[in-house]
């Protein structure tokens, strides 16, 4: 009778908290409409303004094993990483609100099978300094360090995968042998619209955020596809693997990449979600095989 006095109490509080959210974004989709402009700028800022999550002990145990560089990049301070002295070289791009830490168990893997790994926290991110920043920024940042690093081989998370490729595919003169993506979304405009169903925003607030971002960035949002930039790149074999549950980013945006994109193959995998797809050992293992070339 105690532990269903309990349940019965948790089930009550959820409730509450649940009926507590959808009232809170019913009053902001209607505040919205009255002042759009408002609302955008605070959409705005979820976008350009990524949070700073805390890591998990062993991740935070890999940076502190690292050899940390910071690198100035336009009006950030870059923290930058490098882990093993061997014959192979690879550069790992975490996600958007993502740390170099987040790769911790791949770090391990790669070191042992005699890899020279570099990573960085992108701007705004981890321990580089904070400020505004976008997948613009980020893209740049990616280019001056494969430039830097003179990599080849590629492994990115999740929306690493959008900064990548932008770069990539405009930039056909760097060649890269293999490129890993655990996940990656497709289309911007999606991003776009998570954040404002997040705030809860009505769609007038979401089209002039749109045209915000256009006009700030000078760039067309439903023109910015992973896939467009994809195909120009100048990527000999990639891989991307993404679990077919996850609930974070859906499998159907590595789907629509893959299906545009010659050089790659799609495999999905089961029981890993968006982010323990990066601690999963049989996909990390499948990972490294692919980049050492050992298997397509």
């Amino acid at each position: 009778m105690f532990w269903m006095k309990i349940l019965f109490s948790h089930i009550l509080y959820n409730d509450i908290q649940y009926q507590f959210w959808l009232l809170k974004k019913k009053l902001i989709y209607f505040l919205s409409s009255i002042f759009p402009n408002l609302f955008v700028s605070i959409a705005y800022k979820h976008l350009t303004s990524p949070q700073v999550h805390t890591l998990r002990p062993h991740e935070a145990l890999m940076l502190n094993k690292a050899k940390q560089t910071e690198f100035p990049f336009e009006d950030f301070i870059i923290q930058t990483y490098r882990w093993g002295t061997g014959s192979k070289t690879v550069l790992l791009v975490h996600g958007w609100e993502g740390q170099a830490g987040n790769f911790a168990d791949l770090i391990k893997v790669l070191i042992a099978d005699d890899y020279t790994v570099y990573a960085f926290d992108g701007p705004g991110h981890g321990a580089s300094s904070k400020g505004k920043t976008s997948l613009f920024k980020f893209s740049k940042l990616v280019g001056a360090l494969i430039c830097k690093y003179a990599i080849k081989k590629i492994v990115s998370h999740s929306f690493g995968g959008v900064a990548t490729t932008v770069f990539l595919g405009n930039s056909p003169e760097i060649v890269i042998d293999r490129y890993v993506l655990f996940t990656t979304p497709n289309r911007f405009e999606n991003r776009i619209q998570f954040v404002a169903e997040m705030v809860g925003v009505c769609d007038r607030v979401i089209k002039l955020l749109i045209k915000k971002i256009e006009q700030e960035e000078g760039i067309i949002v439903s023109e910015m596809n992973v896939a467009a930039y994809a195909v120009k790149s100048q990527v000999k074999k990639a891989l991307i693997l993404h679990d077919t549950n996850d609930r974070v980013l859906s499998v159907e945006q590595s789907k629509e990449v893959n299906a545009h994109w010659e050089e790659a193959t799609l495999e999905e995998v089961t029981g890993t979600g968006h982010y323990r797809i990066l601690r999963t050992e049989s996909v990390l293992k499948r990972a490294l095989s692919f980049l050492n070339g050992t298997s397509n």
